[in-house]
């Protein structure tokens, strides 16, 4: 049986301005489904909320209410499951220059408590193609190699849920193009979950199995092809 990867239920987020004292809804009422396996894409133009949601999840700002489960356990109960449940891969690059792909990847299993004769270093770095450079020194790869690095980091706990934050920013074309087949190949042989988060309208309708439009709430959600034909859709892009 297929189960629910993620679940959000009217999750809100209001910042409030400290000297005018007014509200500013981030995020209003959201709620979606990601299931087991699927590529779901999450899209929306600069400002839309998508920051927000991702901070919430990943544990660095609080929701105002609603509900967030993550493969079956609820972020307000359960905040280190959820955690453990997700790999979550940043917009910025953030990786110390001067330690190895190798050694990065060892620190990383060390912070999730993943015990040395369970860690599976090796074989990340050869699914990323980086098992060449596993001990270079960071600072010395490529954008797309750095950017493969960190897709292994959110990988080393082999979570259920991958999230990508504006994977291919600031990648050539070639660079784009290999690190969308190691997403594809990632997806396929650990069946995880994958949720895209992009403004980038092409990339996300090419690669997602379900797509929802979000701009503070959702605009609409839908199949790739029923989306571009949705006038709230075309009223964004």
């Amino acid at each position: 049986m297929i189960k629910n990867a993620l679940t959000v239920e009217n999750l809100t987020k209001i910042y409030l301005d400290s000297k005018t004292k007014k509200e500013n809804k981030a995020l209003s009422n959201l709620s979606f489904e990601v299931k087991q396996g699927e590529v779901f894409g999450l899209l929306g133009p600069n400002g839309a909320g998508k920051t927000t949601f991702l901070s919430i999840l990943g544990g660095t700002v609080t929701k105002t209410s609603g509900r967030v489960n993550v493969w079956g356990f609820n972020l307000d109960q359960n905040p280190r499951q959820v955690k453990a449940s997700l790999g979550i891969v940043p917009q910025e690059v953030n990786l110390d220059a001067f330690f190895s792909p190798h050694k990065l990847l060892e620190l990383q299993a060390g912070l999730y408590g993943i015990k040395k004769k369970d860690r599976i270093t090796d074989l990340i770095l050869k699914m990323v193609a980086l098992e060449d450079k596993a001990n270079a020194y960071s600072r010395s790869l490529s954008g797309g190699m750095k950017r493969r690095l960190l897709i292994a980091k959110a990988m080393v706990h082999q979570p259920p849920v991958l999230i990508l934050d504006e994977p291919a920013q600031n990648l050539d074309v070639d660079a784009q193009i290999q690190l969308y087949k190691l997403i594809q190949d990632i997806h396929q042989k650990q069946n995880c979950a994958v949720l895209m988060v992009s403004h980038d309208l092409h990339r996300v309708m090419k690669e997602s199995t379900q797509v929802l439009c979000l701009y503070h709430h959702i605009c609409c959600e839908g199949l790739p092809e029923s989306i571009l034909k949705d006038d709230q859709f075309n009223d964004l892009f």
